[in-house]
Parts: C-alpha cells; structure tokens; sequence
C-alpha cells in the first residue's frame, strides 16, 4: 500500500515524495449511533489502509488511485463536493492551529472499500493530519490527530458523526479492540481474540446525503424533549434503561425508537466488552443479533442486503452478525468460529447471490494497529 502511494506520487508529480503515513478502516463490533450521542463504542481496526504521500509545494494539488485524475485545489473557494473536500478539511484545521504547510502536492493510495461503512473518510483524514502536520515540522499527539480529522470531517464537510473512527484510526492497536467511552472520553483496550468476516452488501452509502445527519437530528430533538422531564439528562446514553417506558410516553413512536436503539446499544456494548475479556464467542455472538434487530427496527438504518446476510450467516452457523458502520448500505461483520470461517462465508455468498444475482466482496481481518508514519525507499 505505501509503494502503491509513492510510485502514484512519483508517477503524476516526477519526484519522490518527502513522507508517507497510513491509518486503518474500522469494523465497530458493536455500539452504533452511540458514540454522538454520549455512549460506548467498541471498534477495532482493521488490516485494510490508506496511505498519503506528501510533498512540498508552491500550492495544492491532490490525487487519488481510486478517485481519478489530478486536481488543483484552491482553498479559499467552496468544497467541491467529492473527496477532495476531505483533504481540504484537514488542511484548514490544521492551519487554525498553525500546523500546515504552505502547500504540499498529495497522492492517496487505499485497500479500504469507499461507501462501505469501514470509515474510509477517517482513514483518510487521520492519514492526512499526520503527513502533513510533520510537512510542516509539527509532531501531533495521536489523541490531536483524532480531533483535527474529527473536526475536518465534521465541522468542514458536514458529515454530522462522532468521533469513534477517528480515535480508533489514530489509537488502535493491533489484536486489540478499544471500549471507547465517548462520554467520558475514557479508552480501554481490550483483547480481541477472533477474527472478523466482512461481507460488503454492495449498497453503497453516503453519509452526506442525508440520512445519518438527520438521525442525529432526531436524536436531538428527542434529547431536548427528555430534558423537560429530566433537566440533568446529559446526553441520550444517560438515560436509565428503567426510565425507557416513561420516555416512549413523552416521544411519539418515531423517536422513542430512536431513544430506545441507543439505550439498550448502550448496555450492550458495555455488556459486550466484558464479554470479550472473556473470550465468550456465543454470548458476544448473540448481542451482535441484538445489535442488528435494534438498527433493523427501531433505528431504521439497515437495508434488505444486509438483513439477508445476517440471516443467512446465523443459519448457516455463525455466532453472530450485524451491519457495520452508520448503515444504509455498507458492510456485515460476521462472527464464525474459527473451524467454520471458509464454510460459513462461501455459503452465505452463494445464497446472496442466488437471492440478488451478484456475489458480494468478503474477507477475513483481525484487530490491527492504527496510525503509523510510512518509510519511504528512495
């Protein structure tokens, strides 16, 4: 992946790049649309990266293996709408706080699936704080790396989402998965023992187009709702799951679910990361279905694809599955005992494909590490 970058560099702009950094995807094994409303997540990153190869230059000039040709940026002028604006972002937070370059040629090079729920967007933004902080001769601590991309992705394009992918890009560490409590801000690592199947539905979404950004938005409005009965309810994973009932009445049905996604996500999770400590594959199986039904019904961001994977994946003996990522689209994690991954994966892709007429992309990752400056080879 880092030659791939470097000799993209090398091809479009005639010289070796100055530095090189990489940061993961993310597979959230559980704790979705928890981490912006105040409660746990627990991701792990995964073995698929991005890599940007960085040099100095007289402007700004991007390109991008997947994306296409070479693009001269200005930027002072509005966001493009693509996935310059990424690179963009990043640029401009870093210059607030007097830690970019003055221009810098860029060349980006990725094994993770865009539109997929794996957090492309963060690998990429967390990649670019990195090289192009130390472009500038900064030397950011990965905790304000996490927050930069964060602010990049969220404040400068739009995409109203917390801070999960960003912090487990930057933080993750290899056989690991982190309890991320978004609250607090407090992190745990915690062994991860099993591998992960993924399995892309081939619904691609994106999470500027509406749909995750006005999940939020109901979440808000039921939050500021709750407060009229319970003034010290600091945020939507706050609220006791014995106060569900209660809330449900003061809601109409819509965001009641909304409430009840992310209460009941919210013990799970943490439910979920004892259960790892543990090493206990069916119980930590069978809060991943949990997981899945709640997005399914009660939150409403799964898809057909994806219920049809998770179906199929528990016939055909896996321990657990569920949508991955903010959903309407994306990826399944499946969960298999380790004798049973080659078995269990082939025949659920043969029976999307007999049910949808396309076979899926999968693939196996472990818990891998995160954030990590690149050597170049001259």
């Amino acid at each position: 992946m880092t030659s791939d970058a470097v000799r993209l560099f090398r091809e479009h702009f005639g010289r070796t790049p100055d530095l090189a950094a990489s940061a993961p995807g993310r597979v959230n094994l559980i704790g979705e649309h928890t981490d912006y409303n105040g409660g746990p997540v627990l991701p792990i990153a995964i073995t698929r990266r991005t890599t940007v190869a960085v040099a100095r230059a007289e402007g700004w000039r991007f390109i991008s293996r997947q994306e296409g040709p070479a693009v001269d940026v200005d930027l002072m002028a509005p966001l493009r709408g693509d996935w310059t604006d990424y690179l963009v972002g990043v640029v401009r937070e870093l210059r607030d706080m007097g830690a970019a370059p003055a221009g810098a040629s860029v060349a980006v090079s990725s094994t993770v699936p865009i539109g997929a729920g794996l957090s492309s967007s963060a690998a990429l933004t967390v990649s670019a704080t990195r090289a192009l902080s130390a472009l500038a001769g900064r030397r950011l601590a990965p905790r304000v790396i996490a927050e930069v991309a964060y602010r990049a992705e969220h404040g400068q394009v739009g995409v109203r989402c917390g801070r999960m992918d960003q912090t487990i890009a930057a933080l993750g560490r290899a056989g690991h998965a982190l309890l991320f409590e978004t609250g607090s801000g407090a992190i745990t690592e915690l062994p991860m023992p099993w591998r992960i199947g993924v399995i892309e539905t081939g619904v691609s979404h994106q999470l500027t187009g509406g749909e995750l950004n006005e999940r939020r938005r109901e979440c808000e409005e039921a939050l500021r709702m709750l407060q009229r009965r319970w003034p010290d309810l600091a945020s939507l994973a706050a609220l006791p799951a014995a106060q569900l009932v209660e809330a449900g009445s003061l809601l109409g049905e819509r965001l009641a679910g909304r409430v009840r996604h992310v209460v009941t996500e919210t013990g799970r999770t943490r439910r979920a990361a004892s259960l790892l400590v543990a090493a206990d594959l069916a119980r930590f199986g069978a809060l991943l279905v949990e997981g899945h039904r709640s997005l399914q019904h009660e939150y409403d961001s799964s898809v057909p694809e994806a219920d049809f994977i998770v179906d199929r994946a528990l016939e055909r003996g896996a321990a657990g599955a569920r949508l991955t990522g903010a959903g309407w689209g994306g990826a399944v994690l499946v969960l298999v005992p380790p004798e049973a991954e080659r078995r269990v994966l082939r025949e659920v892709l043969s029976d999307f494909a007999a049910r949808f007429g396309q076979r899926p992309t999968a693939w196996m990752t472990r818990a891998a590490g995160g954030l990590r400056r690149e050597r170049i080879f001259k």
